[in-house]
């Protein structure tokens, strides 16, 4: 594994021995970690951790890498990073810790994750960014955060939603089960289902009943078949029964006159049945 996540105890003990001291660095000298996995900062946190700040002063210095030419990249603590640049402070209490570019990306992600408020589609970049960077499987990465495996490829599984349906989780929009309930769809019928969820504040369960709806396939009717010629074999099928009637009459003895008539519209047909005479 290229990057360990549990350090031994003696790896710990030697660490704390050589605890980098907090250092006072100019904030313009600082720069933000685009591998940073929080990608929505709301403002009026930024500004209530602000006054924290203001009121408290800064308890945990943030931790950066250096980059050269006095500069520095922010490893954990951007959101204090924020608060105090709101502050216009001109300095900035850090830890500066030296980290190739793999660690320190690994390390911010480690970091974020152990925090709350990421949303669910940041704790999915995250776990894929990990297994990308140091090279795991989900079970080695499941293993390595003390989750199961399903855990993670179900946070993983969100990354194949919209990209529509992604911004709305990461704006909080819609929960994390919302978007699980639809990241089986096409992506069209995602984008229309997001559309509705938003306008008229669908819960999950109204949401998954939609879904069941558009798996279901509809019943398919059965068509009556129907003959070309229309009508035309009902009076035909009409005239052969009758005349096989004829026939079977005659063949049993009993002698019948017919006689057929043309009126376009409809086809007559008389037959005469002799009878006997009665004796006065």
């Amino acid at each position: 594994m290229a990057f360990s996540f549990f350090k031994s105890k003696k790896e710990e003990k030697v660490e704390d021995d050589t605890q980098e001291k907090v250092q006072e660095l100019p904030i313009e000298q600082v720069e933000v970690n685009e591998d940073q996995p929080r990608q929505v900062f709301s403002e009026e946190s930024i500004a209530e951790l602000a006054e924290t700040i203001q009121s408290h002063g800064l308890l945990q210095p943030i931790i950066v890498r250096p980059i050269g030419d006095n500069k520095y990249q922010i490893i954990a603590g951007e959101r204090r990073y924020r608060a105090i640049k709101k502050l216009n402070w001109q300095k900035i209490p850090a830890i500066v810790k030296k980290m190739d570019e793999k660690e320190a990306a690994s390390m911010a992600v480690i970091e974020n994750l152990q925090r709350e408020g990421l949303t669910a589609i940041e704790e999915a970049e995250s776990y894929r960014k990990l297994m990308d960077l140091n090279q795991l499987t989900q079970l080695e990465l499941a293993r390595a955060i003390g989750k199961s495996q399903a855990f993670v490829a179900n946070k993983l599984r969100l990354l194949k939603l919209s990209p529509l349906v992604q911004r709305a989780i990461l704006q909080r929009e819609i929960s994390e089960r919302h978007g699980r309930s639809i990241v089986s769809l096409p992506e069209k019928k995602q984008v229309e289902i997001l559309k509705k969820i938003v306008d008229k504040k669908l819960s999950v369960k109204e949401t998954e009943k939609i879904v069941a709806q558009l798996k279901t396939p509809p019943v398919k009717k059965e068509k009556k078949k129907t003959n070309r010629k229309g009508t035309a074999l009902d009076w035909r099928l009409a005239e052969n029964t009758i005349k096989e009637s004829i026939k079977l009459a005659s063949e049993n003895g009993i002698e019948l006159k017919t006689s057929e008539e043309d009126h376009g519209e409809f086809h007559r047909i008389i037959i005469d049945i002799p009878v006997k005479s009665k004796k006065k």
